[in-house]
C-alpha cells in the first residue's frame, strides 16, 4: 500500500506543468482521502487504501484535463470564507474582495439595503451579510442553478438576512419595490469582450460559463445598463460598486459623467494596479 507521502510525491510529479503542483498535488490528496492537513504534514508514512488511491489518481487526471482546481475541490475560499461552487457557476477572484472591503468602509453599519446583482455562488452577498448582520441583502441572478448555490452557502454559513430573487439586472428590485430604498448596489457583472474570449486560457474558456465572463462586444453592455438603471433604486447619497475590466476605466467615467445624477466616480486599483471597482455615488 502507497504512503501520503508516495502518493504526495507522485501526484507533485504528475502535476509538474502547473504553477504550483506541490500545493494542488496536497489539496487533490485530501480531497480524495478523509485526512486533515494537520495528519498530512505530522503523520506522511500513514499507509492509504487503494480506495484512496484510485480516487486521488481520478482527481489528478481531472485536472490534467484542464478542469479548474476548485471544481474540482467543490470550494474555493473567499473572504476567508470556503464557498461551494460548482460547473457552470463562476468561480470567486480575489479581486471582487475590493467590493466587500469597499461597501464596509462606506458603511453606516445601520439597518440598510444592500442589492447583489448577478450574485453567482454567492460570495458578495454571504460576506458582506456576514460582516453586516444589521443590513437587508438582497441577492439576484437569472440562473436558479447559482440562486440555489448561494443559498446553499448561506446556510452553511448560517446567514438569515439575504433574500435571494431570480431576474435580470434590475428586474428583481422591481419586482420587490425597492425603488428609491438601496443604500448598495453592487455587482460582478461579465466585462470580457467577445474579442478576447478566445485569449482567455483553456481553463476559462472551456469550463467556465461564457454569460458570467463576456458581455458582448465592447464587454461594457452590462456595466452601461447598471450605471444607467441603479439610479432609479437608489437612496439620496448611495452607491454602486461595479467590478470592470483592466482598460475599461475611461469608456466607464464617460457612462457615469454622462448623467447629473451621479457625483464623480472613483476607481479602486488592485494589486495589479489596474482599476477594479468603479463607485458612483447618488
Amino acid at each position: 500500500m502507497t504512503t501520503l507521502q508516495e502518493l504526495f510525491s507522485q501526484g507533485r510529479s504528475l502535476l509538474k506543468d502547473l504553477p504550483n503542483p506541490a500545493l494542488e498535488a496536497k489539496v487533490l490528496l485530501l480531497k480524495s482521502t478523509s485526512i486533515q492537513e494537520g495528519q498530512f504534514y505530522s503523520f506522511p508514512e500513514n499507509k492509504l487504501s487503494r480506495a484512496e488511491e484510485k480516487r486521488f489518481y481520478k482527481l489528478v487526471s481531472k485536472r490534467l484535463a484542464g478542469l479548474p482546481l476548485p471544481y474540482i475541490t467543490e470550494v474555493k475560499e473567499f473572504w476567508s470564507i470556503p464557498f461551494r461552487v460548482s460547473p457552470g457557476i463562476l468561480i470567486p477572484r480575489p479581486e471582487t474582495e475590493l467590493i466587500v472591503e469597499k461597501v464596509l468602509e462606506f458603511s453606516s453599519r445601520k439597518k440598510e439595503t444592500v442589492v447583489d446583482i448577478g450574485t453567482g455562488c454567492g460570495n458578495i452577498a454571504v460576506s458582506l451579510a456576514k460582516e453586516l448582520p444589521q443590513a437587508r441583502i438582497v441577492a439576484t441572478d437569472t440562473a436558479m442553478k447559482a440562486l440555489r448555490l448561494a443559498k446553499l452557502n448561506a446556510s452553511q454559513q448560517k446567514i438569515s438576512n439575504i433574500i435571494f430573487a431570480r431576474g435580470s439586472l434590475f428586474s428583481a428590485l422591481s419586482r420587490l419595490r425597492l425603488e428609491g430604498k438601496c443604500d448598495f448596489i453592487v455587482s460582478n457583472p461579465p466585462y470580457v469582450t467577445e474579442e478576447e474570449w478566445p485569449k482567455l486560457d483553456a481553463e476559462i474558456r472551456n469550463h467556465e460559463p461564457k454569460s458570467a465572463l463576456v458581455a458582448g462586444k465592447s464587454g461594457l453592455e452590462v456595466i452601461h445598463k447598471l450605471i444607467q438603471g441603479a439610479p432609479l433604486y437608489l437612496k439620496p447619497g448611495g452607491c454602486l460598486l461595479v467590478e470592470i475590466g483592466a482598460g475599461q476605466k475611461d469608456k466607464v467615467m464617460s457612462f457615469f459623467d454622462s448623467s447629473s445624477v451621479w457625483e464623480k466616480a472613483s476607481f479602486v486599483k488592485d494589486l495589479n494596479g489596474i482599476s477594479r471597482v468603479a463607485v458612483g455615488k447618488i
